[in-house]
């Protein structure tokens, strides 16, 4: 775990050991530097990882989540610290828990820091790992991407998702317990055990040469609640955005749940992404240079929906 810890990173200012870890707080080339913080865990996905022996993918699921919500407000990620709860510690298990942890942020260009270790016997049973994590990153005060700009008749941009990404796996759970065979039904070129398993896909390398775009006027990352329960919380007050249904290209994993779990489409939409893995607000002006720019990164996106007069909601249409 020791190497694992190990950086060049000249902003870290203590040795592996200390009681806490040190962080150098200058920010060449920041005028006004603030400080981005979100804590997360990867939901009931890590009983199933742990179960299947995907371990180190779970991790990469909690980190990615992570940068993924700073990187809405237009965020560097900076440093990470962890904890990993557990009813009996087996060192090689919280080993390759902190390796992949840690390899996870480098490829991201941040650090892991340090954490905790918690062995709590008589309260978790063996086996059972519970994990978390804490971020923090830094924006230019005068560039933060709040959704503030966002305005009538912008356009919302679907990114593309690779999976269920954390969320919706308390359904997923409970279907694989009704029709147990669905874990080796082929969605695609991949089992449907692989195809949920997959970790959360990270956009910050794609999106961050975006964020000093003037166009781009809001991020939101799709996540529990589906699209009506994260874009809604950039709108303005007054603001709705406009989802055309038709326009949303599912992903067949979600189409293999809601068969399968004869799961109405309202719940699909409330529990899954159902593809769509972040939205953009952005002018119209700028959507194709948005999109171009998206595709040169290996993300796929499109138009689905627009900005109107409205009371801070998200509705869907179908035209």
């Amino acid at each position: 775990m020791t190497k694992s810890l190990e950086t060049t990173d000249k902003r870290i200012l203590n040795k592996i050991g200390a009681f806490a870890a040190l962080f150098d707080g200058t920010f060449p080339g920041y005028k006004h530097p603030v400080l981005v913080m979100k804590t997360e865990e990867p939901g009931s996905k890590q009983k199933l990882a742990f179960q299947y022996n995907r371990v180190s993918s779970i991790c990469y699921d909690m980190v990615n989540h992570l940068i993924n919500d700073i990187v809405v407000m237009g965020a560097t990620p900076l440093a990470v610290q962890d904890a990993i709860i557990c009813g009996k510690l087996e060192k090689e298990v919280v080993t390759q828990i902190v390796n992949s942890i840690s390899e996870a942020c480098r490829e991201q260009d941040c650090v892991l820091t340090g954490g905790e270790t918690s062995e709590q016997p008589g309260i978790i049973e063996p086996g059972i790992y519970i994990l978390t994590a804490s971020i923090v990153g830094v924006v230019e005060k005068s560039k933060v991407i709040d959704g503030s700009k966002i305005r009538k008749g912008d356009l919302v941009l679907a990114v593309a998702s690779n999976g269920p990404h954390t969320n919706g796996y308390s359904l997923i759970r409970a279907l694989m317990v009704q029709k147990p065979e669905i874990t080796e039904i082929r969605v695609g070129d991949e089992t449907f055990l692989d195809a949920i398993l997959k970790p959360h896909k990270c956009y910050y390398k794609s999106f961050r040469e975006l964020f000093d775009l003037a166009e781009l006027h809001g991020i939101a990352h799709i996540t529990g609640g589906g699209i009506e329960g994260n874009l809604n919380r950039i709108l303005q007050e007054d603001m709705d955005a406009i989802i055309d249904l038709d326009q949303i290209r599912v992903l067949p994993v979600f189409k293999l749940i809601r068969k399968m779990g004869n799961v109405e489409d309202a719940d699909m939409l409330r529990t899954f992404n159902m593809g769509v893995g972040m939205t953009i607000v952005a002018k119209e002006t700028g959507i194709e240079k948005i999109r171009k720019h998206l595709l040169d990164k290996g993300c796929n996106s499109y138009v689905i929906g627009e900005i109107a007069k409205g009371e801070k909601k998200v509705v869907y249409q179908r035209k």
